[in-house]
């Protein structure tokens, strides 16, 4: 009696094995037959309002061609616009995963005005983003005070090397970094020795009330 059970459990489930597997054929046979009929489904992205109004059709964009309209609000590669950056360092502090190094150098004057009329008074030595690194949350982009900072729409930036996937936006080579700040350093030193050669003035002593000793009983 359970053998016949157990034979019988077995022939149910290949009997359901096919009878499922006919199903889907015969669904993805109907997709093709009308794919045949309508063609095409236009290439519209899901903020489109006739999206879901399109369902029957061929589906495959012939890659990289053509592609669905990326959204404005989506989160891609990231990207600085490295002229208004004021190098304030915000986004690496914020950054989950530590995907961004600053290195900074000091100006002893201003360098330049951001867009926004930001004052920019720190060199970026280093501004690195590894994007193998990055979880694209957004948080640096949000913090940016001169939103210089960005997430655009390029979603395809696959490299064969992970190395290529850090980028690099600063505007100093290495030479030109070791001089700003030698610079720098020279401008700092000559404010220490005028600092230094300048007479300190000598305060008028206060003229107080004078003592008075009272005698001894």
């Amino acid at each position: 009696m359970k053998n016949n059970l157990t034979h019988s459990g077995y022939w149910s489930n290949v009997a359901e094995g096919i009878r499922t597997m006919w199903g889907g054929l015969w669904i993805t046979w109907d997709h093709f037959m009308k794919a045949l009929k309508i063609k095409r489904r236009p290439a519209i992205g899901l903020e489109d309002d006739n999206y879901f109004k399109h369902d029957k059709g061929l589906f495959t964009l012939q890659y990289p061609n053509e592609s669905f309209p990326v959204p404005d609000i989506g989160r891609y590669r990231l990207d600085n616009v490295i002229e208004d950056c004021i190098v304030c360092d915000k986004c690496a502090k914020i950054c989950p995963v530590n995907c961004i190094e600053i290195e900074t150098i000091k100006s002893a004057s201003e360098i330049r005005k951001a867009s926004d009329g930001s004052s920019v008074r720190l060199y970026a030595a280093k501004f690195d983003i590894d994007m193998a690194k990055c979880c694209f949350c957004g948080l640096c982009t949000t913090v940016c005070p001169t939103e210089c900072l960005t997430m655009t729409k390029t979603y395809d930036f696959s490299e064969t090397n992970v190395a290529h996937l850090k980028y690099s936006y600063s505007d100093l080579t290495p030479e030109e970094a070791i001089q700003k700040q030698e610079e720098f350093d020279i401008v700092q030193a000559a404010k220490r020795q005028a600092k230094a050669a300048t007479p300190t003035t000598q305060g008028t002593p206060k003229v107080g009330m004078p003592k008075i000793t009272r005698p001894k009983s």
